[in-house]
């Protein structure tokens, strides 16, 4: 479409509008043009086509209600531009009286969307005034304006088409071009897809930064209640670990009659501070057949006592299994073994036993043993001392192996009352020898901590197994 001046050829022109500043446009053409005004409709657009001296308009228009979607009026805006051929002069948004509305800046971002920033430079405004007119223009209509390079025009009557049609003519001259094209609508909607293009993957680049985002504060929120569990789990390790440090494990060891069983009953009483005159009596307690752990506290400790059978035979073969069922009950320790004797028996058995014991707990076994002398013979006056200094040398350089250490009990009924001092002797010496080794068990490496703690597990499931049986026969 070539422009050498605005008599030349038909100016074809899209009206941008509302159906009201269309029917005042349409009002005022008509009372202005009169006869050479003439009003057609192609599908759903209104075509006005006149003659104002010697220049040839058609305008074409579609309704663009304000509820429509932009996409709507996206189409219908080029619907009206396809039904112009070969491309327009110029796009015509009509206004009234000056006032730029809501609406009619939606239609120019709608516009500028669908045909692009080039639809600008070939955009009149034009005014239309039959009745109110605004005293000042507001910011946004300047704003437009300005970018329209100043191309606003107001009609209330012929000299104001004219006026338009002269804007129109010096536009194109200014653009060097024949008006808005087809080729450039269609360059417009290519880098409309390109932008929304770019705008999708702006979008998935948004949300992929929102999600990693969500999963690094959630992530941050599990370290952090990975850190609090951390935190809980070292606060319960140390009260573990404090009701450990607190716990004193005690195996006692010997042959069978020693008297380890009715020792371990009468440490506990004591330790209880269960004191009576008329006690029971620890003289007939029955041979121990397997590991047994009993708990009491003294001192402000947690005092463990394990009773074991003898853990070898005749013939001096270790018990396997009863050695890890004593070091199990006994865990984390043991921290000191009771090396049990009857007082007026040291036979061949008690003569080897350290031998034995040595070889199945280590070599440093006696340096956290302690000898226990059991007395069940109440008439006997003899004191513990002179029986040591007295007795076999075999049992003296058993002693003097176990550090010289050694204490008595005395668990028959008629001395029941002696054995209070007893037993506290013997736990001050018990806490003594464990305090020397820094509070530290006696580790037996022949076997692991896990080990240990795995079949210390079943046998208390063992236990409480035996302990319900009992209870149903009971209630039977």
């Amino acid at each position: 479409m070539s422009h050498n001046s605005v008599s030349d050829i038909r100016q074809m022109m899209v009206v941008i509008s509302t159906v009201e500043e269309w029917s005042s446009l349409k009002s005022l053409l008509q009372h202005s043009s009169g006869d050479e005004c003439h009003f057609s409709s192609v599908g759903s657009n209104q075509i006005c086509d006149m003659t104002v001296e010697h220049h040839s308009i058609s305008l074409h228009y579609t309704d663009l209600q304000p509820n429509m979607t932009e996409e709507a009026m996206s189409q219908a805006l080029e619907g009206c531009f396809n039904s112009c051929r070969d491309g327009i002069s110029s796009f015509l948004l009509l206004i009234r009286g000056g006032c730029y509305t809501k609406t009619e800046r939606r239609m120019m971002e709608i516009l500028q969307a669908h045909f692009g920033a080039e639809a600008l430079k070939h955009l009149v405004v034009l005014s239309v005034e039959d009745g109110k007119v605004v005293d000042t223009l507001d910011d946004a209509l300047l704003d437009l304006i300005n970018v329209c390079d100043g191309r606003y025009c107001r009609f209330t009557s012929t000299e104001g088409l004219l006026a338009l049609l002269e804007m129109v003519d010096y536009m194109l001259a200014e653009n060097g071009v024949s008006g808005y094209t087809e080729e450039m609508l269609s360059a417009a909607k290519r880098r409309s897809t390109e932008d929304s293009a770019l705008n999708m993957l702006k979008q998935k680049r948004k949300k992929e930064a929102a999600e990693k985002k969500h999963h690094e504060t959630k992530r941050e929120g599990l370290e952090e209640a990975l850190i609090s569990h951390r935190a809980l789990l070292q606060l319960q390790t140390s009260a573990v670990d404090d009701d450990e440090a607190n716990k004193l494990s005690v195996v006692l060891l010997g042959l069978s009659g020693s008297g380890k069983t009715s020792a371990l009953n009468l440490i506990l009483e004591r330790a209880g501070n269960q004191y009576s005159v008329n006690g029971l009596s620890h003289e007939s307690a029955s041979t121990t057949s397997s590991c047994e752990k009993k708990e009491a506290f003294a001192a402000g400790r947690r005092l463990v006592l394990v009773d074991t059978p003898e853990l070898w035979d005749e013939d001096g073969v270790e018990a396997v299994e009863l050695v890890k069922d004593c070091l199990a009950l006994a865990l984390p320790g043991p921290h000191v073994f009771l090396l049990v004797l009857q007082v007026g028996r040291f036979t061949q058995g008690e003569s080897d036993m350290l031998g034995h014991l040595q070889r199945i707990f280590g070599r440093e076994f006696a340096e956290h043993a302690v000898v226990l002398f059991v007395r069940f013979d109440s008439k006997t006056r003899e004191k513990i001392d002179d029986h040591v200094s007295g007795a076999h040398s075999s049992l003296q350089e058993l002693i003097r192996k176990c550090g010289s250490r050694y204490y008595e009990l005395n668990v028959s009924k008629s001395q029941n009352a002696l054995s209070f001092p007893q037993v506290k002797d013997l736990l001050s010496g018990i806490n003594k020898l464990a305090a020397s080794h820094g509070g530290r068990p006696y580790a037996v490496r022949r076997f692991s901590v896990q080990e240990l703690q795995q079949r210390s597990k079943v046998m208390e499931e063992r236990k409480e197994g035996t302990q319900e049986v009992n209870f149903l026969l009971r209630d039977e």
